[in-house]
């Protein structure tokens, strides 16, 4: 039975660990295939093979300089991925707001214990 594709999206390229530190490595700068070898210590086919699906979804380009291709990050493409994760702020925030309560209320404890 043939696998399918499961890089039909943004979401899922990033699925991977290894494309997204491909992404946090072009983020900083555009580089070579080359260069990313050396940065990443990776064999050349691995970092070839990750660079064309994150092509492959948009979120990097690619063009020639020579003889070399030069990749960089499109960082408007990862949008829809900031978009998604917008929707938990809420949840997140009153988490935090919930947990530096927490963390007072020991705090005042830990001061009144001191004080006995």
């Amino acid at each position: 039975m043939a696998r399918t594709k499961t890089t039909y999206d943004v979401f899922s390229a990033i699925g991977e660990p290894k494309r997204r530190a491909l992404i946090e490595k072009l983020i900083v700068e555009e580089m070579s295939v080359n260069e990313l070898v050396n940065a990443m210590q990776w064999r050349q086919p691995m970092v070839s093979k990750h660079l064309a699906v994150l092509k492959d979804v948009g979120i990097v380009t690619e063009r020639r300089l020579g003889r070399s291709r030069i990749y960089q990050v499109r960082p408007e493409k990862l949008r829809p991925i900031q978009e998604w994760i917008h929707q938990f702020e809420k949840y997140w925030g009153g988490a935090m707001d919930q947990l530096d309560a927490y963390l007072e209320d020991i705090q005042r404890k830990g001061d009144r214990n001191d004080k006995q």
